[in-house]
């Protein structure tokens, strides 16, 4: 599939992705309601050591996606929220 596609490719760049591009692609995957479980994780794992560098839109638009795909890790929503 395109997500699934999108999601391999994605997996593997996640360090070289800004806030922005993170926010965008957990957005972009749950808003089509595709619950890439293991990209969701790569994401998870580089926005928690780089919490900082979110601005608030970010914050919510990541915590937001995490949620409508039903992500069940809180420390995702702990270090966004």
């Amino acid at each position: 599939t395109l997500f699934g596609a999108i999601a391999t490719e994605a997996q593997g760049r996640i360090v070289e992705f800004n806030p922005q591009n993170m926010a965008n692609t957990v957005w972009a995957f749950a808003t089509a309601r595709v619950a890439a479980q293991t990209l969701f994780g790569a994401i998870a794992s580089e926005a928690e050591g780089r919490i900082v560098e979110f601005n608030p839109q970010e914050m919510v638009n990541t915590v937001w996606a995490f949620a409508c795909v039903g992500w069940d890790r809180r420390q995702i929503f702990l270090e966004l929220g």
